[in-house]
């Protein structure tokens, strides 16, 4: 069995003991914050006690050796090692939010005496973490888990890392521009234009993945040319994308409430690329939590 390893790095804050932890419910042997200069002994010890699937989490208290770790991962994957990197992500101001809602100390920034932090050492914290983390982030799967409840990051991870580990994933995800665009997609798809379900009264209430609503959409001419054109457009390169070793792309597909027409597009574009591409799929907006 090939030997897999997932790493998980990211911000402070968003998530990354909650991913651990869902790592280990699927079977993972799981370690936070190794530092960087054990990675390759730490794998080779494991592989020696026959674990196949091991978990690593770092983070930014090990940013003197985190420039070792591309080399290294290219060192194991030379060992025929599967590697995933995940780094989780949320923006300033959920990260703020959650540092202040725990009383929690950035791991970078100066605590008084009384175990407090002013906002304005939080914020240069954390744009310091995401300077000292660029590198890493810019190789890896990321997540943004600004809007993600604990529940539905678990059930994220454990999608990813249960999908076939020997070809690239795809991840079609639909959203509302109203709520802002996904930062971890790797593609956007803006599809406002597209004749909008929502103005007839009797599909208001439904979503994309109703057959009602459905079979309104495939009546207008404009949404099937655009999913054709998104289909072409990755038929053309996914096959560019996995011979660049990636494990995951994420398309994401937006419109204005992320109900109908994205929904739609998603539902469509993971049945058809499903049959020759591990494809998983989200609907932000209507996912439970």
């Amino acid at each position: 069995m090939k030997r897999e390893l997932v790493l998980i790095t990211g911000m402070a804050g968003s998530g990354k003991s909650i991913a651990l932890h869902a790592l280990e419910d699927a079977g993972y042997y799981c370690v936070d914050n190794l530092p960087p200069e054990l990675l390759i002994p730490f794998v080779q010890l494991e592989d020696r006690k026959q674990s196949t699937k091991v978990a690593i989490a770092m983070d930014v208290r090990s940013a003197n050796a985190l420039h070792t770790v591309p080399a290294q991962l290219d060192e194991l994957r030379k060992q025929d090692v599967n590697v995933r990197l995940l780094f989780l992500d949320a923006g300033s101001d959920t990260l703020l939010r959650r540092f202040s809602e725990t009383r929690r100390n950035h791991p970078l920034s100066h605590a008084s005496a009384d175990g407090s932090q002013s906002a304005l050492d939080l914020i240069n914290a954390i744009e310091l973490e995401r300077q000292l983390l660029a590198d890493l982030r810019e190789e890896s799967h990321i997540i943004d888990t600004s809007q993600l409840r604990a529940t539905k990051l678990q059930s994220y991870i454990h999608d990813l890392v249960t999908a076939a580990s020997s070809q690239l994933t795809l991840m079609f995800e639909s959203f509302a521009f109203k709520r802002g665009i996904p930062v971890h997609a790797d593609f956007v798809f803006d599809v406002r234009m597209l004749p909008n379900p929502h103005y007839e009264a009797d599909l208001r209430q439904q979503s994309g993945r109703d057959a009602a609503v459905a079979d309104w959409l495939k009546l207008h001419q404009p949404i099937l040319a655009m999913e054709k054109q998104i289909a072409d457009f990755l038929d053309q390169w996914l096959p560019a994308l996995k011979q660049d070793h990636r494990s995951y792309v994420t398309v994401a597909i937006g419109c204005t409430g992320g109900q109908h027409r994205s929904v739609y597009l998603v539902e469509q574009l993971h049945q058809r690329f499903a049959r020759d591409w591990v494809s998983l799929k989200r609907h932000r907006e209507l996912d439970p939590a």
